[in-house]
């Protein structure tokens, strides 16, 4: 890879967690978690445990639920009550469809929520207000190939192809094996939103009926990794045997599914994974799961179950040849907090994501000792007909961060505007667009 990523500072940002014991529930679950098989397969089970562990339980453990991909979590009070929390995990949009039935209190997703769906959910309150949605963690969408495959880098034009079967020979896109054979995950699956969003949508592309689904994200993997002829997608902790190559979207450099892309969604197909907590919820174990996943405990689950915990660290960063020279300057000098800020649709704001991450930032800041001209702020966006209006936008977007840091105490050392340089993702949709609108943080 172009980029050699070298982590050197870590700070873990704890947000409030669970002080006082919870109660517990007369009959019943405590409670009721529905929705992202990427989440709820192995991390909403463990970020149960741990909060269980917090509350002071004992024999804590899961088993199976009365259906494929659900499960039960237990723990015992030291009076010897049985406290349970129930997850089905079998897509996203279900999660939702829970709440709507009042069958959940916790709406797993890994995708954010359609507009429908919050209209839809309207009588439960705004799930798009920063304390109902909240970003967990942060995955990547790894296209992964058989081990024997030759190939390295696709593009996300040659995916929408291959996915969709106008390509149908590896022959097509210089590789070698003849007809293409595509997994995917079925359509209840977030993992198979994203994709369509990201990858399919954006080119009028459907899916392959051809395509072999799957509910499973560890079964689709592993039935790539056995085929010569394969191709999937899959959230990150799930590449297992199979091989991941390296993207590239509109005039970005090819990028791999790297912890460091990932976690500044510099990457391709990189994603937020939510929970979702509707503000009528009244579950106090719903708000107290809440609070732990985002606590540094909560976020070191995250990171040992293969996602990328939203802990401010500082990476080192290789200039390369296609770096502007002012940027390139930065790049020798300092290095880039593994985190970006952006901004709502069609504003000026920052999305609940960048508000969390602002006080992350500031207690990395305040923990190293860089609050006194130590930050650089480095603002990007979308290309326009103007260079030079790209580059005063890209330069506002970077005040806008700095007026939210200048609040806490941080004074700056300099704020740049790069305009349209440097594109992460393609110009020519609005997620691309959105993507590309986005601050980088270097300290020095």
């Amino acid at each position: 890879m172009t980029l050699r990523v070298l982590f050197l500072l870590c700070c873990v940002f704890s947000l409030p967690v669970v002080a006082t014991p919870l109660p517990v529930p007369d009959q019943g679950p405590a409670l009721r978690i529905q929705g992202s098989n990427t989440i709820g397969a192995a991390l909403s089970p463990a970020l149960v445990k741990g909060l269980m562990e917090q509350q002071g339980l004992h024999g804590v453990h899961s088993e199976p639920g009365e259906s494929a991909n659900e499960q039960r979590v237990l723990g015992r009070t030291r009076q010897g009550q049985t406290i349970r929390v129930d997850i089905a995990a079998h897509g996203s949009s279900t999660g939702f469809s829970a709440l709507k039935n009042a069958t959940a209190d916790l709406a797993a997703s890994s995708r954010p929520i359609k507009d429908s769906e919050l209209v839809d959910l309207e009588p439960l309150g705004d799930l798009k207000s920063p304390g109902a949605e909240q970003v967990i963690a942060i995955d990547g969408l790894a296209i992964i190939l058989n081990p024997q495959n030759p190939l390295t880098t696709l593009n996300t034009e040659q995916l929408a192809q291959i996915f969709n079967g106008d390509i149908s020979t590896w022959e097509a896109v210089g590789g070698v094996g003849g007809a293409i054979q595509v997994y995917a995950r079925d359509d209840k699956s977030g993992t198979y939103d994203t994709f369509k969003e990201l990858v399919l949508r954006l080119r009028g592309k459907p899916l392959v009926t051809s395509a072999k689904r799957f509910e499973s994200s560890e079964q689709l993997s592993d039935a790539v990794s056995r085929d010569p002829q394969g191709i999937g997608f899959i959230g990150l902790p799930y590449v297992r045997q199979a091989k991941a190559v390296a993207i590239v979207d509109g005039d970005s450099h090819p990028m791999l599914a790297l912890n460091s892309l990932i976690a500044t969604e510099d990457y391709p197909l990189s994603r937020r994974l939510f929970f979702y907590l509707p503000p009528s919820n009244r579950n106090p174990w719903a708000k107290a799961l809440v609070d732990f996943s985002q606590s540094s405990k909560g976020q070191s689950i995250v990171a040992a179950n293969g996602f990328i915990a939203q802990q401010v660290q500082a990476m080192a960063v290789e200039p390369r040849d296609s770096m502007p020279e002012d940027y390139q300057a930065i790049v020798r000098d300092a290095q880039r907090l593994t985190v970006n800020f952006r901004f709502e649709e069609g504003s000026a704001s920052l999305d609940n994501k960048a508000r969390q991450d602002l006080q992350r930032v500031v207690a990395y800041l305040k923990a190293h000792d860089k609050l006194d001209k130590q930050v650089t702020l480095v603002g990007f966006g979308d290309a326009k007909n103007d260079p030079q209006r790209a580059a005063l936008l890209s330069k506002l977007r970077a005040m806008a961060v700095r007026r939210e840091l200048v609040k806490n105490g941080v004074v700056l050392r300099d704020i740049r505007g790069f305009g349209a340089q440097m594109p992460v993702a393609a110009n020519t949709a609005d997620e691309g667009r959105i993507k590309n609108r986005r601050v980088e943080v270097w300290v020095y």
